[in-house]
């Protein structure tokens, strides 16, 4: 629990959102705004003079930009910082280089500001409050990996041994980028991936991963098979489901309502996992606030898939795969620097018949908390 209010200090060029974030925020007894400022400079001021615990920060302004500022934040202050972008491709480009650098996580503005800011109100709140409650673990550096210029359209061909399907929210443009930039491009698993993020951002955060990753990467549409060495990513403001056909397994989007407050939800890719695959599914849930994935994870365990929840120690917010773990829903708690290794060796294991070298040593270091 936050003992006394958390210190807000909002960053922004528009009058009218230094108007209407405060007005927004004052509406939580356990929020305190403590001051606005117009640009990046006078925001830095404003830190050292106020003393805030989280920041609100647009990204467009003049003079200092954004980014520029957060850079600033993160070399003199390391503390939490929300972006709050604009919901356009420019805005989702620059809000995931802000991700990069060390951004605790976003919220898009409506396109109609002032009429539509506070159906955002909660989102805004909750994720101030779990910023003041994380724990600041750092940015980790892509992995070293050979990345081919061309990917092999041989790479995709072949069945999935494993189909490893993947929840995650807040940290996990970082955590994913960091697991998956470790994965060979011959990975023998097919990945299936919900992240929470809305739509017109997803598009743009697979390309990026595709970019730095051996393995492919690329938003999920209805009908993509599911291939090894390959990730799909669920676009944001839909739901994803794999299926077993005669021709092949597929990924399946739809519109159904918001699950646990979601759309896409991991509760709907894991329930579908567990009834399509079995023992042939793997579930993780990564960093994240909630509990959307923890009653599908129970699902995959009954159903005789494994089950990886990401340790307390490397989350940002140990929401998500604490509740799995708290209902005994995950068979392996593993740290983010472990997690790459612990798929493939699940994945080959299936493949090969044998645990590859390492195996052991893996489960060593994913050991703990369950």
């Amino acid at each position: 629990m936050i003992a006394s209010p958390v210190r807000v200090l909002v960053v922004d060029d528009s009058a009218l959102m230094r108007k209407l974030i405060p007005q927004i925020l004052t509406t939580d007894s356990s929020i305190q705004v403590v001051g606005t400022a117009m640009d990046g400079n006078f925001g830095l001021r404003k830190i050292e003079e106020l003393q805030p615990q989280v920041i609100t920060l647009d990204l467009e302004m003049p003079g200092m930009s954004g980014l520029e500022m957060l850079k600033e934040i993160m070399r003199r202050h390391k503390m939490p910082v929300i972006v709050v972008s604009s919901h356009s491709t420019q805005g989702a480009s620059v809000t995931l280089q802000a991700l990069s650098l060390g951004a605790f996580d976003f919220v898009a503005k409506p396109q109609d500001v002032a009429a539509r800011m506070p159906q955002i109100a909660q989102e805004l709140i909750s994720k101030i409050k779990a910023a003041a409650l994380s724990r600041g673990v750092p940015v980790r550096p892509i992995a070293d990996v050979v990345r081919p210029t061309v990917k092999s359209t041989s790479q995709t061909k072949s069945t999935a041994s494993k189909i490893v399907a993947i929840g995650v929210s807040t940290g996990g443009p970082h955590a994913l980028q960091y697991v998956l930039s470790q994965l060979p491009a011959d990975f023998p698993g097919s990945i299936v991936i919900v992240q929470h993020m809305p739509e017109g951002f997803t598009e743009m955060f697979a390309r990026r991963l595709d970019e730095i990753c051996g393995i492919a990467v690329k938003e999920a549409q209805s009908g993509d098979l599911l291939l090894a060495g390959r990730a799909l990513i669920c676009p944001g403001a839909r739901h994803i489901k794999i299926k077993r056909l005669p021709l092949g397994d597929v990924a399946v989007l739809s519109d159904d309502p918001r699950v646990n407050g979601h759309r896409p939800s991991a509760d709907v890719l894991f329930k579908s996992l567990a009834e399509e695959f079995g023992p042939k599914g793997i579930a993780v849930l990564m960093t994240g606030m909630g509990d959307d994935g923890a009653e599908g994870m129970g699902g995959v365990k009954a159903a005789g898939g494994m089950t990886i929840a990401q340790n307390e120690e490397s989350c940002v917010v140990y929401g998500m795969p604490k509740a799995a773990i708290e209902r005994g829903y995950a068979l392996r708690v593993v740290a983010l620097d472990a997690l790459a290794n612990t798929l493939l060796a699940q994945c080959m294991l299936e493949r090969k018949g044998f645990a590859p070298e390492g195996l052991e040593n893996n489960r060593a270091a994913g050991a703990g908390g369950n």
